[in-house]
């Protein structure tokens, strides 16, 4: 095992629970190899789900895909911290070019879709996404995600629904009032 390799499974093992430890296992890592893509993108972890940082992230995350297009550990939490910083349309492209690399994670890239899609307000569209995203997925861990996801985008539905139903009852009342009035 490279001496690279024991840095990077520390930082990896200390993540998120040992914050100091995680990076400066991934100084080490980053001193033996500079251009380690997976050291780069939990760097932009860091940085994006812990100090909340989503520009430093994203620094990061593009510095890791311009060293290696296909690494593949990168495009979710990518997608992510683009997700978090409101950056949808470039969220939206790298979906679309992460989707072609062969051997990524449909299922983990589709949830990130159906994540954009539900920050847009599009409920509708996230919902009819969740049968080509159970098709893509393979494991329980995937699976569990998957019916997370169309819970809560149902509970939403449903708050949209209601919210609606809600809109002509109100109208009506005014009109019982009215009619009570005189």
């Amino acid at each position: 095992m490279k001496t690279i390799d024991k840095y990077l499974f520390q930082a990896l093992d200390n993540y998120p629970f040992w914050l100091e430890g995680t990076v400066e296992s991934l100084d080490y890592a980053l001193s033996y190899d500079a251009k380690n893509t997976t050291a780069l993108c939990l760097y932009g972890r860091v940085h994006a789900e812990q100090l909340l940082d989503y520009e430093t992230a994203k620094a990061y995350f593009q510095e890791a895909l311009g060293i290696d297009v296909y690494a593949l550990e990168v495009y979710p939490y990518y997608i992510q911290t683009l997700l978090c910083n409101e950056d949808y349309e470039e969220a939206e492209r790298l979906i679309a070019f992460a989707l072609t690399i062969k051997g990524i994670s449909k299922t983990a890239i589709l949830l990130e879709k159906a994540a954009l899609l539900e920050r847009r307000g599009e409920i509708k569209a996230a919902l009819k996404l969740m049968k080509t995203i159970k098709l893509s997925c393979f494991t329980l861990s995937d699976a569990d995600a998957v019916a997370e996801l169309e819970k809560r985008l149902k509970g939403k539905r449903g708050l949209l629904f209601e919210k609606k139903k809600k809109k002509p009852e109100k109208s009506a009342s005014k009109k019982e009032s009215k009619t009570k009035k005189k």
